[in-house]
Parts: C-alpha cells; structure tokens; sequence
C-alpha cells in the first residue's frame, strides 16, 4: 500500500517468462524507461546535483546476466554468478535457464540494446536505463551501483554513447559479470569491498568518497 516517499509507478505483477516470450513489450519497456527519466528529472527540479540509483530484487541477476551476454555476445557460463548466494547446482540451473532465454530471443534483437531490454530485462532495469540517459541529457553526474545497475548502465550507453560521459561507478562487487561489464564501460570503480547486496549500498558508500575529494579539492 501507499508510504510516505514511496512513488508507485508499478507497470504489471511482473515481467513475461523470458524463456517463452519477450519480458516486457516495447510499449512496457518504453513506459518504464519514461518512469525512471521522469523521476531523475523531478529530482534535479528540487535541486539534486548528484544521483545514486540502486535496485532491489530476487532473481534479478538472471535478467542482468541474459542482458550481458546478449548485448556483450558472450556466454551465460561467463556472464553467470551467485547472486546473493546460490549453491553450485542452483547456479548451473541458472546458467542453464540464462542460456535457453538467449538462444531464444538472439535472432530477433540483433544487436539493439532497446529490443535486449525488452525481450529479457526487468521493469527496474528499464527505469534505471532511462534514468542515466535524462541524467546525462540534464548534465547530472550519475554513482552507478553494482551489477544490476552497471548493466542498465550499459544499456544506457548503448542507446546513447554520450551518456558514459556523466556516469561514476561507486564500486566493483563480487558478482562474477560485474568485472567484465565494468571493463566493457571502460569503468574505474571508486570501491572494491566485495559486495554483493547491490539495492544502491555501493553507491551510496561512494557517494562519501565523492563528498570528500570535493571537500578536498575545494
């Protein structure tokens, strides 16, 4: 139900089963990239100079680790990690699942990170997606958090290669794909702790690093 701070922008129960259709429909995925620009841009009205965005989820670094090997063209045995912990069988079935969904929707997304988006993201990375792309159209320096959002992060560049322009990345985590993402973005992560949380914890640990070189600097 409705909380103080808590905005509603809920699209549906959930995305599709990626292993049969598309998770979202273009108009889905559309509205959802639209949910999180508006958001950045209501923020950056109140005089926000700064965004962290995290996410929170379960399941959700399957969605991730599909959107990297599609839009990286790699292997969900390379692109595949625990999570917030997993046993090694539930990680091979994972993999496994990852792979069915990719095999799947590759011929038909060829290499258009917003048709990616659509056939195995989630809602919450759509909205991150189109959160950095107004972030970088409004000049607002964005703190990437982990995996998750390094992904969306991705897709924002694809869409829009300026956008890398404006993107800081809080940390490197634990999460096997992150390494590779962040390579992808040619990132220089502020932290390595070893986390695995993600829901905006590294970017928000960053975030004081990034107060303090101003303090510094200053």
């Amino acid at each position: 139900g409705p909380r103080p701070g808590l905005i509603d922008c809920k699209l549906g129960a959930g995305t599709g089963n990626y292993l049969e259709v598309p998770a979202m429909t273009p108009a889905q995925c559309h509205q959802a990239i639209e949910n999180g620009a508006a958001l950045v841009a209501g923020y950056a009205d109140k005089g926000c100079n700064v965004i962290g965005l995290g996410e929170m989820g379960i399941g959700n670094t399957c969605s991730a680790s599909a959107l990297a090997c599609l839009l990286l063209n790699e292997s969900a045995q390379q692109l595949t990690g625990l999570g917030t912990g997993i046993n090694i069988e539930q990680l091979q079935h994972k993999i496994k699942v990852i792979d069915q969904a990719v095999k799947l929707h590759r011929p038909h997304v060829v290499n258009d990170a917003l048709k990616i988006l659509a056939a195995v993201g989630g809602l919450e990375i759509a909205a991150m997606t189109g959160a950095y792309l107004r972030c970088a159209q409004i000049g607002l320096p964005i703190v990437v958090d982990g995996f998750i959002s390094s992904v969306a992060a991705l897709c924002a560049m694809r869409i829009q290669p300026q956008s890398r322009e404006w993107m800081l990345f809080g940390h490197q985590s634990a999460e096997y794909g992150h390494q590779r993402i962040l390579k992808e973005l040619a990132a220089q992560p502020i932290l390595k702790m070893n986390l695995r949380l993600g829901e905006g914890s590294g970017a928000g640990a960053a975030l004081s690093m990034i107060q303090l070189a101003c303090v510094l600097h200053n």
